[in-house]
């Protein structure tokens, strides 16, 4: 009975040692992950593009699941018309039994200069669980993006405009952002920019389609350092897809169109 009762101490001791080490071990592996910024995110690869813009597009198409959201992706959610504007569509595929969302991603990455869109589309009445997206991204989540989001993430309470500025790698992981509720009271046709450079990201939004400050309704300035800015040169993306991949609430389908991306350098 001693040796049996000896015998299970020693393997009580030895086992919690070996729980200790898997816990150190995991907790160095925790502090090099904040150490180093992770890996960015693989492409998705497809065999679908377009040309819209004057610029070739990537348009999401993965098998299953993928962020964000995450949501299915239908290529066929995706088209440029006779007029040469882009459609983004979400709703449901009746021969898949499910809500699948729109994307694509520039084959060319754009850095320091000026963004731009113009947006016919009820944007500001989205429902809460319907994200639209503009942002150039470096494929790493968290860091070097620049976004301006129509959403109210599943709240109808809150605002439905948004800009965000993720810092560069190396950088505090804290994200710069404001939102402001808008409305359309003059139509569908917005317009909506970001000015990157060195020193300061400038957000605009205006009403109707502007290359200048005409009908300007809203405007945010975020200024380094106290605003990380990424240096990197990315892809840009456009999408629209469901929060938290979730079904819109009024159970509608929504469509947007984007007659026109414009970067000036």
């Amino acid at each position: 009975m001693k040796k049996t009762f000896i015998f299970l101490f020693l393997v009580l001791v030895l086992s919690a040692c070996q729980k200790e080490k898997q816990s150190l071990t995991a907790k160095s592996k925790a502090q090099s992950a904040e150490a180093e910024p992770a890996a960015a995110a693989p492409r998705i690869k497809t065999n679908a593009t377009i040309y819209w813009s004057g610029y070739t597009w990537n348009v999401k198409a993965p098998a299953g699941t993928a962020g964000p959201g995450p949501n299915y992706w239908n290529p066929n959610y995706v088209w440029v018309d006779g007029n040469g504007w882009l459609h983004l569509k979400v709703a449901y595929n009746t021969a898949t039994g499910r809500w699948e969302c729109a994307e694509i991603s520039s084959t060319t990455n754009f850095g320091f200069g000026t963004y731009q869109w113009k947006i016919d589309g009820p944007i500001a009445n989205l429902n809460k669980n319907i994200v639209l997206g503009l942002f150039d991204y470096s494929g790493i989540d968290g860091r070097d993006e620049i976004d301006i989001e129509f959403a109210r993430w599943g709240n109808d309470a809150w605002p439905n405009l948004n800009y965000t500025i993720f810092p560069k790698v190396g950088d505090p992981a804290t994200p710069a952002s404001y939102s402001q509720n808008f409305t359309t009271p003059g139509g569908t046709y917005t317009t909506h920019r970001f000015k990157r450079t060195a020193s300061s990201v400038v957000f605009k939004s205006l009403y109707g389609f502007q290359d200048g400050d005409t009908n300007l309704f809203l405007t945010k300035t975020f200024t380094s350092p106290a605003t990380s800015i990424s240096s990197k040169s990315m892809p840009v993306l456009l999408n629209l897809w469901c929060y938290n991949g979730l079904a819109p609430s009024n159970g509608q389908p929504v469509e947007i169109v984007i007659h026109e991306f414009k970067f000036t350098p």
